[in-house]
């Protein structure tokens, strides 16, 4: 007979019915029954889910395209994602739903569309007409792979090159092939006994649109006449072609090899070059050919009126410049420039004043995709200075490692954050204004400041200014110069709790009101920082090493040494004074020979210079015990009101009192429960088992790697606890050992059953789900404070939740968050005068717990990784209990403000986002958004108020979205416009004798030679037209440029009831769609076929 587990059917019937449960456990409690009138304002109608923007450098980008008149800069990548720029503050993010590669973008110009080729061979047409691009239309080839496009200025008519050799050409209108067709063996004819190979470059004469120049990979260039369907010229050369730019005269043409050389050919001079130049060779004597270099990737030939052409060019770097960065190389008329660049370039354009390829071109500037940054170069000024970037492109300077959001913050703190930052930046910038400034900016309907905190690899912390949708840096603070760097790797002894990194930031902890900063460390090290706007030296860099060690009193470990017993609070038994200058350890080796007491990073000892902006109060590390690494740090919290900072890890919890400089509280978790621990604890020595204190492991309890280290937080190894059940029963003695403090909340509020009245205290959550409560008792403000110790004592509170406990916040009797008290911010380095006066002031506390009277209760919010809680205070009487998941575990939670309101948010490891009412705990949102397929989401996602949240979506790109419906509802307005109406420059003056002799450029109705008409209909099979999402909507849109007009001609012979086509085209559209989820799902399957679902 099967056996019903009652409580795990109570459990489930609570997830289903949280109201329910909820007004069932509150007729359980008796007292405390008042509290559960408050009226709650959020319903479910004030939530919606939905992305807002995207910030950051678009990753792995592989195309990109300019529109010289909307001035509107286009990237694609390797993930079929697709990035639009305007002016700074307007920029814009689409997607490929095939999620193939974008191989090449082609503005139409000024007529606000965009072509873009795909890896999977399709072709899209985006609407930038609207604020959200959409594609319009789509086509599919079937029998042949892309390889170049071509679309010339003004024209309907898209060239495209294949890989069999072949230009088929498309009507960007209706997105349909012409019957047109240039054939690889037409164009070749006898002219080469074998393929000439795929197609790498079309492009017409500037000066006669008839005549079309075809580059193929072998060699091969073919002038092909468009009117008589044959070729002119053909010229050959021995090597492979990578790209080819015409001079505006259409006289010369340039060509860029694969053996480093650039040929110039004269168009009607067919036999061979008329110049062959080895911009980077070295010039042997004796008249023989300079050695080969490597391939010059990309060329252009831009020209000036007043003087010398510019050739530009990408690669061809002699193959002897071993380890020598790749460079953008400037040929001017005599003079070569050779400019490195810090990563290798994906593609460049040089942006000219005019978009008429048959005038002067007058080059301005040039824009370089790197593979992780966008350059701007400036060609008008000497020595050719870059812009300065005003795009938010620096986030993955160094990697991300952690991420914090906070919104409505103090008026004065983003100007201030400005000020100091403001003298971080580099000089020797152009002058000029940045030439990317299409667009317009949306219309501001957030009042509020938004400021994003990124932790990074190098121990970096930059603070990022994220008002209103946008995003720009404000202040970056390095960690890392505190610390003596290593000069090589056997000078590093201390290092290895890491392999790499070892100053990568994992915790921040910011108190915006008192500007207070505290990071926490992959080193086992926190240090905390004070703002001040004046510059100060440091001549002693105050310091703190703790000795937090697991262990049991008096037990004797299996290897029969002694454990020495834990120091209590007070006992004066832990190095807990400043070290002096010298910074001495205790002890660095233990009678065995074993490292201890050690630091894992050596502090400087030399006088340290600090700029206005964060300033060191202290720092604290961890030493080794017995040979045994210091754990890496879990949890971590700062209190400016109380002169507090405290953190735990696997082994205990230490407070440290930064104002004296002291450590108040050193404890094992074991004895923070006193008497009351309910687990059956054993001893273990710390060399059997080695916790792995790799960067940003899920420290979780059941995870013993024996002698073994994570990688740092950027290495793609991972922990495999994320595939691991969450589940908080104690069966294992190591799960037990493995108790970490998780969270860390400090508070005014009743600690005990019996408190009439709330006071200061701290309360601790572990990862077995207890949650336990320290009292604090402080020393009067001003001199007392800097005289008097702080005590702090366990008040024996312990609460039980399953799962972690992530996050604690305390709610009044009319349901409103209690915030923490905290001061508020002030110069530190002040007159005496001010001091004096400062002496008598006391730490301003924003609590209203504070001034409540002593009848009426307060709320505890308990989230843990299953299930959340409401406690009422003093009582301590659960009056509601959620069970948000059963199967999955809750990844990030928070308490946020919406609407006036609070709420619970909270993203799960399975992919859901849900919101929660408080106190009552109902469930008002919940939506599938995302599954958790790497670390990197995991330890960035966080919410904040006003219905914000992010994280990083990849190791460059921070994705914002709003789980608020009125954010929902003003986000079409508060996006910029892409689109801007431009009047095209007039086209150049032709002349009078060259008008009279026939030497301007020559027009071409391509419509006579591409349409139906003369052409004739293409082959069905070739290539399958798609109608996109954008539709009908988007051509109407776009109705008002050459394409519009038409467009709108076909829409009207459309809905005169061409019914069958219509149902050709739903079928393609089903097709397409089949085979694109076909080819997707394979390539997932072998993507991910050898890897955990957890891994990168």
């Amino acid at each position: 007979m099967r056996k019903f587990n009652i409580r795990k059917v109570l459990d489930g019937l609570t997830a289903v019915s949280a109201v329910a449960s909820a007004s069932s456990a509150a007729q359980q409690q008796q007292t405390g029954n008042r509290e559960t009138e408050i009226q709650e304002t959020l319903q479910s109608e004030h939530f919606q889910l939905c992305k807002t923007v995207r910030h950051g450098f678009p990753y792995q980008p592989s195309a990109l395209a300019f529109d010289p008149v909307q001035k509107i800069l286009a990237i694609g990548t390797q993930t079929g994602a697709l990035r639009l720029f305007g002016r700074p503050g307007v920029e814009c993010y689409c997607q490929h739903d095939s999620g193939a590669a974008v191989i090449q973008l082609q503005f139409l110009i000024n007529e606000g569309a965009l072509v873009s080729a795909l890896a999977d061979d399709t072709l899209h047409l985006w609407n930038l007409r609207q604020k959200r691009p959409a594609i319009l239309h789509s086509l599919k080839f079937n029998r042949e792979r892309i390889t170049f496009c071509h679309l010339p200025f003004q024209s309907k008519w898209l060239y495209v090159g294949t890989e069999r050799g072949n230009i088929h050409i498309v009507n960007v209108e209706s997105f349909t092939l012409s019957g047109y067709v240039i054939m690889w063996n037409k164009a070749i004819e006898l002219s080469s006994k074998s393929h000439p190979g795929p197609v790498v470059h079309i492009s017409d004469n500037p000066m006669d649109e008839g005549k079309l120049l075809i580059g193929f990979e072998s060699g091969t260039v073919v002038l092909w006449d468009l009117k008589s369907k044959k070729a002119d010229y053909r010229y050959t050369h021995d090597e492979a072609i990578h790209s080819v730019a015409w001079h505006h005269e259409g006289k010369q043409f340039i060509c860029s090899h694969s053996d480093g050389t650039l040929t110039i050919w004269n168009v009607k001079s067919p036999t061979k070059p008329f110049q062959t130049i080895t911009p980077h060779g070295k010039q042997l004597k004796d008249g023989k050919k300079p050695e080969p270099c490597k391939p010059i990737l990309k060329v252009e030939y831009k020209t000036t009126r007043a003087g010398e052409p510019f050739i530009i060019l990408s690669g061809g770097l002699s193959y002897d410049t071993v380890g020598r960065r790749p460079c953008l190389t400037v040929m001017h008329g005599k003079s070569t420039a050779v400019l490195e660049m810090d990563y290798s370039i994906v593609d460049f354009l040089t942006l000219c004043e005019t978009p008429y390829p048959n005038d002067f071109q007058e080059p301005y500037a040039v824009v370089v995709l790197l593979e992780k940054d966008l350059v701007l170069i400036d060609l008008a000024q000497n020595g050719y200075p870059i812009f300065e970037n005003p795009y938010p492109l620096t986030i993955h300077e160094s990697p991300v490692t952690c991420c914090e959001y906070f919104a409505d913050c103090p008026v004065d703190l983003i100007p201030a954050l400005y000020s100091v930052g403001a003298r971080q930046k580099r000089q020797g910038y152009s002058k000029k204004e940045w030439p990317i400034s299409g667009g317009n900016w949306g219309v501001i309907t957030q009042s509020y400041s938004e400021i994003i905190i990124t932790g990074h690899a190098d121990g970096s912390i930059k603070f990022w200014d994220a008002s209103a949708i946008t995003l720009q840096v404000l202040y970056k603070l390095k960690t890392a110069k505190v610390f003596e760097k290593s000069r090589n790797k056997d000078d590093r002894p201390n290092t290895d709790i890491v392999d790499e990194d070892p100053y990568a930031i994992q915790i921040i902890s910011w108190c915006p009101e008192s500007r207070m900063l505290c990071i926490a460390g992959v080193s086992a090290h926190v240090i905390i920082y004070r703002f001040s706007k004046q510059e100060v030296t440091t001549e002693v860099i105050p310091m703190l090493e703790v000795r937090l060690l697991y262990e049991i009193n008096d037990v004797e470990t299996p290897d029969g040494e002694q454990v020495p017993p834990v120091p209590t609070p007070g006992t004066g038994s832990n190095p807990q004074s400043i070290v002096p200058q010298s910074h001495p350890s205790t002890s660095s080796s233990s009678s065995d020979g074993l490292r201890d007491n050690v630091p894992c990073l050596k502090v400087k000892n030399s006088p340290l210079k600090q700029s206005p902006g964060y300033q060191i109060e202290l720092v604290i590390q961890l030493v080794w015990v017995s040979g045994e690494p210091p754990q890496q740090i879990t949890s971590l919290a700062i209190n400016s009101a109380y002169g507090l900072v405290v953190f735990g890890n696997c082994n205990g919890i230490a407070m440290v009192d930064y104002l004296q400089k002291t450590v108040l509280l050193n404890l094992g978790t074991i004895e923070l429960y006193g008497s009351n621990d309910p687990y059956r604890r054993e001893p273990r020595s710390p060399r059997k088992t080695r916790q792995p204190s790799g960067g940003l492991c899920d420290i979780n309890e059941g995870t013993v790697v024996p002698e073994d280290r994570c990688k740092s937080p950027t290495s793609d190894v991972k922990d495999n606890s994320f595939s691991r059940s969450r589940s908080s029963s104690v069966t294992s003695i190591d799960k037990e050992s493995r108790e970490a403090i998780s969270a860390l909340h400090f508070c005014e509020t009743f600690t005990r059953k019996a408190d009439t009245s709330p006071s200061p205290c701290l309360w601790v959550g572990t990862t077995l789900g207890t949650v336990l409560v320290i009292v604090l008792n402080l020393p009067p403000g001003g001199e007392q404070r800097l005289l008097q110790p702080v005590i702090v004592s366990p008040s024996g509170t312990i609460l039980r939740l399953k799962g972690a406990i992530l996050r604690m916040a305390f709610l009044d009797t009319t349901g409103s968050l209690v915030p923490p008290a905290h001061e508020t911010w002030r110069e530190h380095h002040e007159d005496k005068d001010e001091k004096e006066k400062a002496k008598k002031r006391r730490p301003v506390s924003v609590s209203p717990s504070s001034s409540q009277e002593i009848s009426e209760n307060q709320y505890q919010v308990i989230c843990s990784e299953k299930q959340a809680k409401v406690i009422s205070l003093p009582s301590q009487n659960c009056i509601y209990k959620q069970n948000i998941t059963e199967t999955s575990f809750v990844l990030r939670g928070d308490i946020v403000s919406l609407s006036n309101s609070i709420c619970l948010a909270c993203f799960c490891a399975n992919g859901h986002i849900m919101t929660f009412s408080l106190p009552s705990l109902r469930p008002l949102l919940d939506v599938y958004y995302l599954p958790l397929t790497n670390m990197r989401i995991a330890r960035t996602f966080c919410f904040t108020d006003n219905g914000q949240a992010l994280y990083l979506v990849s190791p460059t790109e921070i994705q914002r979205l709003t789980y608020s419906q009125e954010t929902c509802e003003n986000l079409q307005e508060m996006l910029g416009e892409l689109f801007t109406l431009v009047e095209t420059p007039e086209a150049p003056n032709r002349g009078f004798f060259k008008g009279l002799f026939g030497g301007g450029a020559q027009s071409l109705d391509r419509e006579e030679l591409f349409g139906e008409s003369a052409s004739g209909k293409a082959s069905r099979s070739l290539a399958q037209h798609i109608p996109g999402p954008g539709g009908i909507e988007g051509v109407k849109g776009a109705a008002s440029g050459v394409v519009g007009e038409l467009a709108r001609a076909r829409l009207a012979l459309d809905e005169r009831g061409q019914k069958l086509g219509e149902l050709e085209e739903k079928t393609a559209a089903m097709l397409y769609s089949a085979d694109s989820f076909s080819k997707h799902a394979h390539e997932m399957m072998l993507k991910y076929k050898d890897k955990k679902w957890y891994q990168f």
